[in-house]
């Protein structure tokens, strides 16, 4: 298991067929201020490969953009909806199909609020991970080692996790409406993108 760090671009031919783990990296919340600095991708096999874009970067990543847009790739995020808007703002793609371990986690872990990786993957893995990182500056020159491990967690067991969660949707007979909650979500991240982040544009008000 390894940990590769690239500047700019996803080397070509890094990843197996089929899903990835993707997450990223940003200097803050709001999607068109606060810039990409990285983005996590993981093909489940073992290795995780973090791309860093650099202060002024054009974000022209061919490789990784094709990934990330391939139709016949399901990209698995952990709160898919932010991630979705970072990506199209700043990469111009729309990382779809969409799995997200937030949202299924809510359709059956009904006994709980606790929906963060951490917690999912403490209660369902049985693996305990460091947020320590969480809140650091993702913009600077250097990314340090516990930076890159942190990083790197948070695209490390989210394959496992959708094989845990899709057991769950089926026994709760719930898999068709994760299904349809999944479809929306690049919708959803546009809507935040274009100003509709704070309202519900389904209520009667």
């Amino acid at each position: 298991m390894a940990v590769h760090f690239h500047e700019e671009d996803l080397p070509e031919g890094v990843l197996a067929p089929g899903p990835v783990a993707v997450d990223t990296e940003t200097m803050g919340l709001i999607t068109a201020r606060d810039r990409l600095c990285l983005v996590q991708i993981s093909d489940g096999g073992g290795d995780e490969h973090l791309v860093r874009f650099n202060p002024g970067s054009p974000y022209v990543a061919p490789n990784l953009a094709a990934v990330l847009a391939d139709p016949a790739r399901l990209k698995l995020f952990h709160f898919a909806r932010f991630d979705l808007a970072a990506v199209e703002h700043y990469l111009g793609v729309v990382a779809a199909p969409v799995y997200c371990t937030k949202i299924a986690s809510k359709l059956v872990r009904t006994y709980t609020d606790r929906h963060g990786l951490k917690n999912l993957v403490e209660e369902l893995l049985g693996v305990t991970l460091s947020k320590q990182q969480q809140s650091s500056d993702w913009g600077g020159g250097d990314i340090s080692e516990a930076q890159r491990e942190y990083a790197a967690s948070d695209v490390r067991y989210l394959h496992r996790l959708r094989a845990e969660l899709d057991r769950r949707l089926e026994r709760e007979g719930r898999a068709e409406l994760a299904q349809a909650c999944f479809d929306f979500l690049p919708t959803r991240a546009r809507l935040d993108r274009l100003g509709w982040a704070e309202h519900d544009i389904f209520a009667h008000l």
